[in-house]
């Protein structure tokens, strides 16, 4: 699993989590419905930092919140190691 992957992956259990459907999450995070399932697209490669900062707006958390999980933080040694 590669990092955009688990943003994917992240956005889709708390919207689970918190019963939030994807199009209310867009909503409620001041972004379209399409950027929302962009990014839940496997095909798609990036997505930018302020996005994810919008919907962790949404969420009402903060960006290291979001990262706090055990993916996150096993690939960001990893990146930190081959530096």
């Amino acid at each position: 699993m590669n990092v955009k992957d688990a943003v994917a992956k992240r956005i889709e259990l708390l919207c689970k989590e918190k019963g939030i459907a994807f199009n209310e999450l867009a909503n409620i995070c001041g972004i379209t419905p399409s950027t929302i399932y962009s990014i839940l697209d496997p095909g798609r490669r990036n997505i930018s930092l302020s996005t994810v900062k919008k919907i962790c707006d949404g969420f009402e958390m903060s960006l290291s919140d979001f990262f706090l999980l055990p993916f996150f933080i096993i690939w960001n040694k990893k990146y930190v190691k081959q530096r």
